[in-house]
């Protein structure tokens, strides 16, 4: 409790526990690949705030690495990118776990298409806000136990 007694009105705040699902964010392990250095980190950043263990790669082939080290609960990838796509990445995820949340993002809204069956989410790059992926990633592993995906 903080109570603050320099002015006529007084103001107290109260602090809060966390609620369960706040802490378990932090148990969550997510990856994220692009290999556009400024994007990989303002969604580091983001999704650290938000309480998130945060894992990145500069490239498909790394993020494919990662995956396989590591215990990663969810995925969220560029969709171009030199070495490997969007696609072909999250296609060797789902074989590697079909149940890991895979969310993709593009510029360009004609992959959509391509992406239903094997990414969880499209958004659209350049229009994606911070607060639509932290609310569409918490309902992806909502819905998801969180448990080692490590293979």
């Amino acid at each position: 409790m903080h109570l603050d007694e320099s002015r006529e009105n007084f103001c107290l705040g109260v602090f809060v526990p966390a609620l369960a699902t706040e802490m378990e964010k932090k148990a969550a392990t997510v990856l994220c690949i692009d290999d556009e250095q400024t994007a990989l980190h303002l969604r580091q950043s983001v999704l650290e705030s938000a309480g998130y263990r945060v894992l990145t790669a500069k490239s498909g082939a790394r993020g494919m690495e990662v995956f396989r080290s590591q215990s990663v609960h969810a995925v969220v990838l560029d969709y171009w990118m030199a070495d490997m796509n969007g696609m072909q990445v999250a296609r060797e995820i789902r074989k590697l776990n079909p149940k890991v949340p895979i969310i993709i993002l593009s510029a360009y809204g004609e992959l959509l298409d391509e992406s239903l069956g094997i990414a969880d989410l499209w958004i659209r790059k350049g229009e994606e806000d911070p607060q639509y992926l932290l609310s569409s990633l918490e309902e992806l592993l909502k819905n998801r136990p969180i448990a080692s995906q490590r293979v």
